[in-house]
């Protein structure tokens, strides 16, 4: 036995019942710095600090009358004293022995210096952070917070080291608490807690208040413990709330600017109708129908727009189908002879993509059903719009009607109609493919991804 305490690297000591070491082994001799002779027969206060050495002998005789294997000290700070007088942090583990009938103290010395260092380091690290802290144990008792905390809740930190947890969770959380955490001991990783939850924390004053955490377990000598890192995130939704109150007006507002601007070109419409009823000539009336049909098309975008959730993108599909069938009343066409088949994608593009694409559906579906089929002529008009990769798009629009007069199919700036489309399609960076029969089709091929920002604002030039 003897051989086995000398070679222990732990410091060793056996007292008897009147408090006197009767053995020693060399690494206790180098913890408290004492030879051997030094230590044999010398009562074991010699190494207890002074501060705690006149509570020391009663201590020890309470441990005679129940001897127990047991932590010395158990949640208490203990120390030893060195021959130099100085303080050594220490654990100390009891086991009570019987040799002849003699029971002694048989105690296992750690020195924990590092480790205390080490946890002096921790703590001077969770002090200097600029957000919460909070340590907690497996039963979410608290054993570290830093000044953030303090400033936070509202509390000393006196009042908070040994509470409980919960006492920061707001009533209506409280009760289910305990079983989330006991859930995180059973798989601890670092994580956000609550990952798409609004979370709140209660301070001293009763007020809740929103907050951010993270978790990270640590693996210590005692079990797992949970650092939290607590971040107050009042202001941010505050600003966040403002934003939607900013958010939410705009959106009224833009509302209310595309509904009138709608009900201006309804306006607009009505007058050039009734200037239509005044005019004598038919090429006066065919030109006042066309613009009459472009102020509709720019109408009927802003009535989706200010009918819609979302003002800086509009639904491609329902503006092109809804302008076509529009323009097919508008001119009476028979749909017993012309078959209008509409296949197209389901697209959103910017305003700044909308309406100068709107305006060509219009110049060219116009175009086919007052020319394409003379004479109750039957036909079919298709009109395609498809997404041809991730940010290319083309609208196509094909009749199988006379085709093209042989002037446009060589120069397609002859006439209003397409000189404007033209325009439009260079606004929006489209490249036009022309056939101009057997049928007769107009490609404009454009990119998805250029928002609003990025679009040049040019103005249709007509000359």
């Amino acid at each position: 036995m003897h051989f086995a305490i000398e070679a222990a690297p732990n410091g060793m000591v056996i007292v008897d019942d009147r408090g006197n070491i009767v053995l020693a082994n060399s690494s206790v001799e180098t913890l408290f710095g004492y030879q051997h002779k030094e230590l044999l027969g010398k009562p074991i206060e010699q190494l207890v600090p002074n501060r705690f050495a006149a509570a020391h002998p009663h201590l020890r005789a309470s441990y005679f009358v129940h001897p127990q294997a047991r932590a010395m000290g158990h949640g208490r700070d203990l120390y030893g004293l060195h021959k130099d007088g100085s303080e050594i942090p220490v654990e100390i583990g009891l086991n009570p022995i019987t040799i002849d009938t003699r029971t002694f103290i048989f105690a296992t010395i750690v020195d924990i210096t590092e480790r205390k260092r080490s946890q002096e380091m921790v703590n001077l690290a969770v002090e200097a952070a600029p957000n919460g802290m909070i340590m907690t144990n497996k039963d979410g008792v608290i054993t570290l917070v830093n000044s953030m905390i303090e400033t936070m809740f509202g509390y000393h930190r006196d009042e908070l080291i040994g509470s409980n947890i919960d006492m920061l969770v707001p009533e209506r959380y409280r009760g289910h608490h305990p079983a989330v955490r006991h859930a995180y001991i059973g798989q601890p990783v670092s994580r956000v807690m609550g990952q798409g939850r609004d979370l709140y924390a209660l301070n001293k004053q009763g007020e809740e208040f929103p907050v951010e955490i993270g978790l990270n377990p640590l693996h210590t000598a005692n079990g797992v413990m949970i650092l939290a890192s607590v971040v107050d995130i009042t202001e941010r939704k505050q600003q966040e709330q403002s934003l939607k109150s900013a958010l939410l007006a705009k959106e009224t507002l833009l509302s209310e600017i595309h509904h009138r601007v709608k009900n201006n070109l309804q306006i607009i419409d009505s007058l050039i109708g009734m200037q239509m009823d005044q005019v004598v000539g038919d090429q006066a009336r065919i030109a006042l129908r066309d613009s009459q049909n472009r102020v509709k098309t720019i109408s009927l975008i802003h009535q989706i727009l200010y009918q819609s959730q979302d003002f800086a993108q509009i639904d491609a599909t329902e503006f092109v189908g809804s302008l076509t069938h529009n323009l097919a009343q508008s001119y009476g066409v028979n749909r017993a002879l012309i078959d209008i088949q509409l296949d197209l994608d389901p697209l959103t593009l910017t305003m700044n993509r909308s309406l100068p694409l709107g305006l060509i559906v219009n110049e060219l579906v116009s175009n086919a059903l007052k020319h394409a089929f003379p004479d109750n002529r039957r036909g079919t008009l298709t009109v395609t719009l498809k997404q041809i990769d991730v940010a290319r798009a083309r609208l196509s629009i094909s009749d199988t009607g006379i085709g093209l007069p042989q002037k446009n199919a060589e120069s397609s700036g002859d006439t209003l109609g397409l000189r404007l489309m033209e325009a439009l399609a260079s606004q929006i960076d489209a490249d036009i493919n022309i056939n101009d029969c057997n049928p007769t089709r107009f490609e404009l091929s454009f990119d998805l991804e250029k928002t609003d920002g990025d679009l040049q604002q040019t103005s249709t030039s007509i000359e």
